[in-house]
């Protein structure tokens, strides 16, 4: 029997795990998609209004287009509406990741050998597969309530576009993603030491190194290139740090084609405040940000995305220093390790604790989940809210989350773009 070829393999699995992707979409869902140019409406118990910090009773949203006409208490049901009815449910704008590395995943047995994670993710597993472990993870983020993410790198080259285009195409289910393509970095990436022909060879499989103004520059062309909706740097790695020229020309040739800078900024302020000065978007962790350059933040409209983890006291104060300058917060998870019992939308959506234990309250954490990413990501007008205009990304759960932030962990409904794309199978719903 004539044996089938690696590649042929790749597409036998790429098209079983399709189908079978397909297929639970479909059954969720199928009876539930929007016809163009006909009103679909929600009618909800509450309706979050994720801007003033108030509950809406008696939720009705008009969607047409997949986009909301209108929002309010108690609205009339256009004659011929297909009206989903979750009279039970409180209503939240789609839930957004400011930083994601859905093609990125690494095991917690390799790291016991230091840098394993990095030679089995790099030289053993090729970009389809990086690919597929996008696919499973987009499926997973949008089930959980997230249907815009910013994917920030480590996705080999460029899966992460590949992704966002099997998405946009309806291809697969998933959120709707900004892509970076790879990161730009000094010397060496985020990369342990190694052999120099080595760390070649697989530091730009994840990286583009710069050293000098014109490499910096012909960086982001090249991510342009490629397809990137934003850039992200990587300002320090260690001791390594890109200088003041160089993130200057990053941000330029980044702003002049309108693409948002991420900036990943540790070890202090130093790096942070070379990026703030070059003009970038966003300061990604920044764990030990002091007061000082946190105003400077909050002055020029820098946005803060922290990817904590609970029970770091560093990370609180932070938070705290951040929510006293006025520092516009927006959640990154920063999400990559194999997590045995649940899946990335589980773990992430878990990851708002970390800001309850900063002391954030209920409508600091939805705005940082919701309104303050979707500014950053996409612009005013796009995402993050339930106003005209906007996207219909809309979900359902079952508690308030205005008095109970946690029920933010239990999504039982998942709408993006006007289209139902999960129900929980517990959930009564009518049309």
């Amino acid at each position: 029997m004539k044996r089938s070829t690696p590649s042929a393999q790749i597409v036998c699995i790429f098209f079983n795990l399709f189908v079978c992707i397909i297929a639970s979409h479909v059954s969720n869902a199928q009876d539930l998609a929007p016809e163009q140019n006909k009103f679909t409406v929600i009618k909800a118990k509450g309706l979050i209004d994720v801007r003033n910090g108030r509950l809406i009773e008696q939720a009705v949203i008009h969607i047409l287009n997949g986009k909301i006409e209108r929002a309010g208490s108690n609205l009339e049901i256009p004659v011929g509406a297909t009206v989903i009815n979750l009279s039970d449910k409180y209503l939240l704008p789609g839930l957004i990741d400011a930083h994601t590395h859905l093609c990125h995943e690494y095991q917690y047995e390799l790291e016991k050998v230091p840098g394993a994670n990095i030679v089995v993710e790099t030289a053993v597993i090729d970009n389809a597969t990086r690919a597929l472990i996008g696919v499973r993870n987009a499926r997973d983020m949008i089930n959980s309530g997230y249907t815009t993410v910013r994917d920030l790198g480590n996705s080999g080259v460029n899966a992460d576009i590949a992704l966002r285009d099997a998405i946009n195409k309806n291809w697969i289910p998933g959120p709707r993603v900004f892509a970076s393509t790879r990161a730009i970095s000094p010397i060496g990436g985020q990369f342990t030491r190694m052999p120099d022909d080595v760390r070649r060879e697989l530091v730009q499989r994840e990286y583009v190194e710069i050293s000098g103004v014109e490499e910096a520059r012909r960086a982001v062309k090249e991510a342009i290139y490629d397809g990137a909706d934003c850039i992200k740097i990587i300002v320090n790695n260690d001791r390594m740090c890109l200088n003041q020229e160089e993130l200057n020309a990053i941000v330029e040739e980044a702003h002049k084609a309108n693409l948002k800078v991420a900036a990943h900024a540790t070890n202090g302020d130093g790096p942070s405040l070379m990026a703030i000065k070059a003009g970038v978007n966003s300061i990604e962790h920044g764990y030990t940000l002091s007061s000082d350059v946190l105003k400077l933040m909050a002055a020029q409209g820098v946005y803060l995305v922290p990817t904590d983890r609970t029970g770091v006291e560093r990370y609180q104060q932070r938070i705290k220093r951040a929510l006293a300058a006025n520092v516009k917060i927006a959640f990154g998870s920063d999400m990559y390790f194999l997590d045995a019992q649940r899946n990335r939308g589980q773990v992430t959506v878990s990851t708002y604790r970390s800001y309850i234990e900063a002391g954030m309250n209920n409508i600091q954490i939805l705005q940082s989940a919701t309104m303050n990413p979707g500014i950053l990501i996409a612009g005013e007008g796009k995402v993050g809210l339930l106003e005209k205009g906007y996207f219909a990304d809309i979900i359902a759960l079952d508690k308030n989350p205005l008095t109970n932030i946690e029920a933010i962990e239990n999504v039982v409904f998942v709408m993006k773009e006007g289209k139902v794309i999960f129900v929980d199978r517990s959930t009564n719903y009518s049309k």
